[in-house]
C-alpha cells in the first residue's frame, strides 16, 4: 500500500488537492489490496527486503464497468520513483502478459490517464492499442488500452 502511494504520489501535482486525496485514500484502504490479492496474480520487484515495484493481473471473469468479462486486465502497476527508468514497469507488465498467455487469456486490458505520460508511452511501445476513452477519473481523461495475445 505504501508503495502505491509513493509511486502514484509523483502525479499529485497533476491533480486537484481534492482529487489527490481521493486517489490517496485508495492506497490506504486494506480492502483494495485484499480484493486484488484474492482475485488476481500479483507480481513484485524487490531489492534487499524492500518491494520497489508491483503489478496485478486480474483474470477474465471479473468484469467491471471499465473491463469486459472476457478480458484479463492489469491493475496498479507501481514503481518506487527512486528506481524509475530501470525497466521495472516494463518487466512487471511483461510478467502480467506472460501469465495471461499461460492461463489462456486472449485479451489483456488496462487503463491509464492523460497525466501518466510515461505509462502511456510504455504500454504503446509494448503493443497495447488505445481502444476508447472512458469517463474522467479524478477530473482527468482516461483511456482503455488492450493487447491481443
Amino acid at each position: 500500500m505504501a508503495l502505491g502511494l509513493l509511486a502514484y504520489g509523483q502525479h499529485r501535482g497533476a491533480l486537484s488537492e481534492a482529487h489527490w486525496q481521493k486517489m490517496a485514500v485508495n492506497f490506504t484502504q486494506d480492502h483494495v489490496f485484499t480484493s486484488l490479492l484474492e482475485s488476481s496474480f500479483g507480481f513484485v520487484c524487490e531489492t534487499g527486503h524492500q518491494i520497489i515495484g508491483m503489478a496485478f493481473l486480474v483474470p477474465s471473469g471479473n468484469p467491471t464497468p471499465i473491463f469486459q468479462n472476457d478480458w484479463s486486465y492489469i491493475r496498479m502497476v507501481a514503481v518506487n520513483p527512486t528506481y524509475g527508468g530501470q525497466g521495472i514497469a516494463r518487466q512487471l507488465t511483461n510478467m502480467c502478459i506472460e501469465m495471461a498467455r499461460q492461463t489462456n487469456e486472449s485479451i489483456v486490458a488496462l487503463h491509464t490517464s492523460e497525466f501518466m505520460d510515461t505509462a502511456r508511452h510504455l504500454y504503446e511501445s509494448m503493443g497495447f492499442k488505445k481502444l476508447r476513452e472512458i469517463e474522467p477519473i479524478f477530473g482527468k481523461r482516461y483511456w482503455v488500452y488492450t493487447i491481443e495475445l
